[in-house]
């Protein structure tokens, strides 16, 4: 098949199962998979161009409702903060559009870019689960890395801060921090092309100390918002840019859609019956793979 935005020909069967796969793993940990599907395009179907940002955008927009209802029929979808986290990253995805457009056109430039900011993330997890781990080992903290099942129940939400408790422990995190820090991330995934709530879930596990298993379907729920708003902040911007390509490819947007759909309704699916360390593990070990590759590519 081919497509003709993205100037690229395969089999639909490929982007299809990559997407599946993919997604699979990485919605256990409320990420969409966007960002490994972003170098997959790149380097191993060739599609280099700045559109490949708005297709990725487009292929959360597909794929994470399936993910966003299982966690809400599970009961561990937390609106609030899925608002809060949306807030913040959908100003810093606009901006970050018009960055890869204007200032990182250049897929080797791009590549250092997204190297960086992804070699970071991994080795701040890691360095949580590693000092996690240690304090386990002592006996300084109770274990609490094994599945984790049940709902999340909002205990208070206001402008300052928002209480839940999930698995008989009160979590608080500050609602101005989350926008803050969402403002950043969603700038970063603008440019990404992940819709900034794919890389939210990290930083909210390793800055604000939330169980991961509580705050995947919020994180896939931004995700979701941020990247409509992406998708079409594109293709508004994309009459503008004749000479370059910039609105999704519309028909591998569908397959990877597509893939990612059943992946993401399968993985969390079965997200509770992982421990908390694997997927932190799982996340930050393909994080730094990408991370090494782009920046291998680059120089």
């Amino acid at each position: 098949m081919y497509f003709p935005t993205a100037g690229i020909e395969c089999s639909p069967f490929i982007p299809f199962a990559v997407a599946l796969g993919v997604s699979f793993f990485t919605s256990m940990g409320g990420v969409s998979g966007a960002f490994l599907l972003l170098p997959f395009q790149m380097s191993v179907l060739g599609y280099t161009n700045p559109s490949v940002s708005a297709t990725n955008q487009f292929f959360n927009v597909l794929a994470c409702p399936a993910g966003v209802w299982r966690y809400w029929r599970e009961g561990r979808l937390l609106w609030p903060l899925t608002l809060v986290v949306a807030l913040g990253t959908l100003p810093g995805v606009f901006a970050g559009a018009l960055i890869r457009i204007n200032l990182l056109p250049d897929p080797r430039h791009f590549k250092i870019f997204a190297g960086l900011v992804l070699l970071y993330v991994a080795l701040k997890m890691l360095r949580d689960v590693m000092r996690r781990r240690k304090a386990d080992t002592s006996g300084a903290t109770p274990r609490q890395d094994g599945p984790r099942g049940g709902a999340c129940r909002l205990l208070s939400w206001n402008s300052r801060l928002l209480t839940f408790c999930f698995q008989e422990q009160e979590y608080r995190i500050s609602c101005r921090g989350i926008v803050l820090l969402s403002l950043i991330v969603g700038l970063v995934g603008g440019v990404y092309g992940i819709g900034g709530g794919a890389i939210m879930a990290p930083f909210l596990v390793s800055f604000f100390g939330l169980p991961v298993h509580a705050v995947a379907g919020a994180s896939l729920f931004a995700t979701f918002l941020t990247s409509v708003a992406g998708v079409s902040f594109y293709s508004l911007l994309a009459p503008l840019y004749p000479g370059l390509a910039v609105a999704p490819d519309w028909r591998l947007g569908i397959l990877l859609g597509l893939g990612g759909m059943a992946g993401m309704y399968l993985g969390a699916r079965c997200q509770k019956h992982v421990p908390a360390r694997v997927l932190k593990y799982l996340l930050a070990g393909i994080l730094l793979f990408t991370a090494a590759r782009y920046l291998g590519q680059a120089f």
